[in-house]
């Protein structure tokens, strides 16, 4: 099974059965290697996504106390290449959580992305390589 680094988006979409890639989604993560990989701003985003729903933020605590998520990268570590990224990709414009996953991407080289943001599309690790997406476009 593939691992993966996991974006906001499918996070939001997998514990909120509202959302509309709900069922894309959970069908992707059940073809996936545990743990997927995240990092903070990804875990901040979808918090406060998840706002209205307070079960499914607790569950993604759940995650990540049992192993299904794990933190990959923390800023404060990726400071210079994390602003290079938000850099480049300024007329984008990038997020931070968006920089993180480009990062991860290029430190985890097998890892796909799984992603519903189309800007991962046009996103590049190493400055040149596409990223490897499971995105409902790729």
């Amino acid at each position: 099974m593939p691992a993966a680094i996991v974006d906001t988006g499918p996070l939001v979409a997998f514990l909120d059965r509202s959302e509309r890639h709900h069922r894309w989604v959970a069908q992707q993560i059940g073809k996936l290697d545990a743990p997927l990989l995240v990092c903070e701003p990804v875990l901040a985003e979808a918090m406060y996504l998840l706002a209205r729903l307070p079960r499914a933020q607790d569950a993604l605590f759940g995650f990540l106390l049992n192993g299904a998520l794990r933190v990959a990268l923390h800023v404060e570590e990726h400071a210079s290449a994390l602003r290079e990224l938000h850099r480049k990709y300024r007329d984008t414009p990038m997020s931070l959580a968006d920089a993180c996953v480009v990062r991860m991407a290029e430190l985890n080289e097998r890892h796909l992305v799984l992603t519903l943001d189309s800007d991962f599309l046009a996103h590049r690790k190493h400055g040149r390589i596409p990223l490897s997406l499971i995105h409902p476009e790729a």
